[in-house]
C-alpha cells in the first residue's frame, strides 16, 4: 500500500462521511450512521476515524469510531451531553470533545472510558485543536474565549478537579463565537484564529498577546497555511477564498500583507473548512452545499469539483500515510490486509477483532483497579481497626498491671529460682 497517498474525507449532519482520492475524483468509501456537527470529524492516529454524532431523535450525543475496513462505526463512546468539535492526538491514544455546555471531555482510545471532564467554556464549545508538539490541548468557544491546556494534565489525572489547578492559559480572543483555531510552527506555541466577529488574530499561547489582527469583509471557518507558514487561506462565509501574508521582512511585504488577495473561482455557500494538501501545491475546500473543490495553489484557480448540492457538508479533513489497497480493487468491508506494528499481518475482519478485544483488556483493566482500589481501602480500615484494638489491650494491660502490683503490696518484686531435685 502506499504511505504517501493523500484522502479527502467529508463529513454531513445529513448523511454519511465519504472518501474520495480528490486527484481522480474517484469515490472511495462511505461510512454510516453519523449524523455530524461542524469540526465533528477528525483522524485518530492512522488507525480510526472518529465522527461526533447527535441523534435526530433524541438529540442525545455520541461518538463514533470507525477504522478503514468497515463502512459501519464499530464503536459508539457515550458522552454525557451532545458534543460537536473532536481532537485527537497524533497516535490516536486519545480524544477530546467539546459539549454544548462548555465542558471538554478526555476520552481514552478506542475504549471510550471518560478519563476527565471539565468546564472550559461559558458557551459551547466551537472548535478544538492539539499543538504541532503534541503537547497543548487548545480549545475556543461561543463565549469568544481560547483556553489552553497541557494535555499530560487531562489524560493522567482520572477524577475531576478545578480547572485552574491544571489550566495553563485563558483569555478573551474575539468578540464573537471563535470558529478555527490553526498552530502556526513546531515548538513556538503561535496560533491564529478566526472568528464570526470577521477577524483572524496571531496569538502567543505563553502570555496571550495578541501579535495581529486581520479584518475580513465576512465571517471566517477555518485558516489554512503554506508549509513555510508564511501564507494563509481563509475560508469566508461568502464563499471566497482570502490569502494573504503572516510574516513581514519589508515595507513592500507590508503593504502587500494589508492587502487580501481574493482567489478567482468561489463557492456557492459558505465555505466551512480549507485544508493545503500535496506539500503545499493543492488546497482543498468544503462548502455547505455540497461541493468540494480542488485547487491548484500556484494559478489560484479550481482544477476539479466534487460532490453534489443535494448533501451539505459539515466537515473536511485530509488523511495522509493512511495507505490506499482500495486501489486494487477491494471494497470498504472486504478483507483486506495490512501491516500492523512490527510486521504483523492482520486481515479486516481481524483488525476489528483486535479492537474489540483492546476495548475488552481496558474494560478488565479498569475494573481490576476499581477492585485493587477497594482492597487498599479495606486493608487501610482493617489496619486501622486493628490499630485501635492494640491500643485498647495495651491500655488494659497497663491497668491490670498496675492494679495487681496494689494488691499484692509491691511484693512482686522477687522471683525465685531453685534447682530441681532441691
Amino acid at each position: 500500500m502506499s504511505s504517501s497517498r493523500e484522502i479527502v474525507l467529508t463529513s454531513s449532519p445529513d448523511g454519511p462521511i465519504t472518501a474520495y482520492d480528490i486527484f481522480s475524483g474517484t469515490t472511495l468509501a462511505r461510512f454510516s450512521g453519523s449524523r455530524s456537527p461542524r469540526h465533528g470529524l477528525v483522524l485518530a492516529g492512522k488507525a480510526y476515524i472518529a465522527a461526533s454524532h447527535i441523534s435526530s431523535a433524541t438529540a442525545s450525543g455520541s461518538i463514533h469510531l470507525y477504522n478503514w475496513w468497515s463502512s459501519t462505526a464499530f464503536h459508539h463512546l457515550p458522552v454525557p451531553e451532545p458534543v460537536a468539535p473532536l481532537a485527537a492526538t497524533p497516535d490516536g491514544s486519545f480524544l477530546f470533545a467539546g459539549g454544548v455546555s462548555g465542558n471538554v471531555y478526555a476520552l481514552s482510545i478506542p475504549s471510550g472510558n471518560i478519563l476527565k471532564s471539565f468546564p472550559a467554556h461559558t458557551k459551547p464549545v466551537s472548535c478544538l485543536t492539539i499543538s504541532n508538539d503534541g503537547s497543548l490541548l487548545i480549545s475556543g468557544g461561543d463565549d469568544g474565549t481560547i483556553l489552553v491546556v497541557p494535555i499530560f494534565q487531562l489524560v493522567e489525572q482520572t477524577t475531576d478537579g478545578n480547572c485552574s489547578d491544571f489550566m495553563f492559559h485563558s483569555f478573551v480572543a474575539h468578540e464573537g463565537p471563535v470558529t478555527a483555531i490553526t498552530c502556526i510552527g513546531f515548538c513556538h506555541h503561535i496560533v491564529i484564529s478566526c472568528s464570526t466577529d470577521c477577524t483572524s488574530k496571531l496569538w502567543s499561547l505563553l502570555d496571550g498577546t495578541n501579535l495581529r489582527k486581520i479584518t475580513f469583509p465576512c465571517a471566517i471557518s477555518r485558516i489554512a497555511l503554506d508549509p513555510t507558514g508564511t501564507e494563509f487561506y481563509a475560508a469566508g462565509a461568502d464563499g471566497s477564498i482570502y490569502k494573504g501574508f503572516l510574516k513581514v521582512g519589508s515595507r513592500k511585504q507590508v503593504s502587500r500583507m494589508l492587502e487580501l488577495a481574493i482567489l478567482a473561482d468561489k463557492h456557492g455557500g459558505a465555505i466551512i473548512s480549507v485544508v493545503m494538501m500535496n506539500a503545499g501545491k493543492n488546497l482543498v475546500s468544503a462548502a455547505e452545499d455540497g461541493r468540494v473543490y480542488l485547487w491548484e495553489v500556484e494559478r489560484g484557480q479550481v482544477i476539479m469539483v466534487l460532490g453534489n448540492n443535494m448533501e451539505s457538508i459539515s466537515d473536511l479533513v485530509v488523511a495522509s500515510g493512511i495507505g490506499d489497497a482500495r486501489r486494487q480493487g477491494a471494497r470498504v468491508g472486504d478483507n483486506m490486509n495490512t501491516s500492523v506494528g512490527g510486521g504483523i499481518v492482520l486481515s479486516g475482519k481481524e483488525f476489528t477483532r483486535s479492537v474489540k478485544d483492546t476495548v475488552e483488556i481496558e474494560d478488565v483493566l479498569s475494573v481490576a483497579a476499581k477492585d485493587r482500589s477497594k482492597a487498599i481501602d479495606m486493608l487501610e480500615s482493617a489496619i486501622g481497626v486493628y490499630e485501635r484494638l492494640l491500643e485498647l489491650i495495651l491500655k488494659e494491660a497497663r491497668g491490670g498491671t498496675s492494679k495487681n502490683s496494689h494488691e499484692d503490696n509491691g511484693h512482686v518484686n522477687r522471683l525465685e529460682i531453685t534447682k530441681p531435685n532441691e
